[in-house]
């Protein structure tokens, strides 16, 4: 998770009362440039979320090992919903690295879970880099699972992966937007000659009623420039709206019509569409040029979808205009 910060060694140790202390020094304060891990070692962040309702009040509570964290929790909607920024001040991932989440939502409490900046998956040098992330959601609670763009650096060895299970009666709002390279920097996810290679696999899945999962690599020009693929876009981004038990047709026609009515007037209309592959869930998949445009628009899906769905008008989390 990543608070754009740049500093991978030195923090963590101020953060967590000397936790992780003798890591070596790397500083890369240029967006673009990776930074220099320690050799034959990774870094282990664990972040566990937990949320009950009690008298129309969501209640939070967390626990971290590593610098992965809670900035804050914040009710911009008032006490039934609590907003979750969670940072990793670190400012990326590198290979052999491991960042875990683990949230649990019990019945009636809903949560909206986002970070301030980009999760950025540096250069591994041959070691893997993971993001596990597991979301358990009670019988009448809610979860939007809203972090910001996961960008794969040239050179990067990683796997994203998240898993959500849902109870008869849980329903989330969830979306993943993966960016491939730098190409503003000239730095493309690319192999052969001067190009850093590399690859990405991500893992995307409600057991047992939809599991997305593919590998991306830098040297798979087929896949990505192909009409057939990516079809020279770097962004890929997924937004869905899933429940723990089928929904009533009605109201899952609604919400596809309004997902195709906000895609078809949109910019990207013609690298966007939305299905329903499952009783239980919609999808919206899109490709972009860039990850703005992408996030545009799945904001203005999630809007409707929140609004149609659970009756509440869209809450932008004040870190994203920051």
């Amino acid at each position: 998770m990543g608070a754009e910060v740049g500093v991978r060694a030195g923090l963590n140790a101020g953060l967590n009362g000397g936790l992780n202390a003798g890591a070596g020094a790397g500083l890369g304060t240029d967006p673009g440039a990776d930074p220099d891990p320690c050799p034959g070692t990774g870094w282990f962040g664990q972040l566990q979320l937990r949320y009950t309702s009690a008298q129309g009040r969501t209640r939070a509570w967390s626990c971290h090992q590593g610098p992965l964290r809670v900035l804050r929790a914040l009710y911009p909607e008032g006490e039934s919903v609590c907003h979750h920024v969670l940072v990793h001040p670190p400012g990326g991932v590198v290979g052999g690295d491991r960042l875990e989440v683990h949230a649990q939502l019990a019945s009636g409490s809903h949560a909206l879970i986002t970070t301030p900046g980009a999760t950025r998956f540096y250069r591994s040098g041959g070691r893997t880099a993971t993001q596990a992330v597991r979301l358990e959601v009670a019988a009448g609670a809610r979860l939007e699972w809203l972090p910001l763009e996961t960008i794969a650096h040239p050179g990067c060895e990683a796997t994203n992966q998240v898993i959500a299970r849902l109870q008869p009666g849980a329903e989330m709002i969830g979306w993943d937007v993966l960016a491939l390279g730098l190409p503003h920097s000239g730095q493309g996810f690319a192999a052969g000659p001067g190009a850093a290679g590399g690859w990405f696999q991500q893992h995307l899945e409600l057991p047992g009623v939809w599991l997305e999962r593919g590998r991306i690599g830098a040297g798979d020009a087929l896949l990505q420039q192909s009409r057939l693929g990516w079809a020279g876009n770097t962004v890929m981004a997924s937004l869905w709206f899933a429940g723990g038990q089928g929904l009533a047709a009605a109201r899952l026609s609604r919400l596809l019509e309004l997902a195709r009515e906000a895609a078809q007037t949109h910019a990207l209309a013609a690298t966007a569409g939305c299905t329903s592959p499952h009783a239980q869930l919609l999808v919206l998949r899109v490709l972009s040029p860039g990850v703005e445009a992408a996030l545009q628009l799945l904001q203005a899906v999630r809007a409707a979808w929140r609004l149609e769905a659970w009756g509440l008008p869209a809450s932008t989390p004040r870190i994203w205009r920051l």
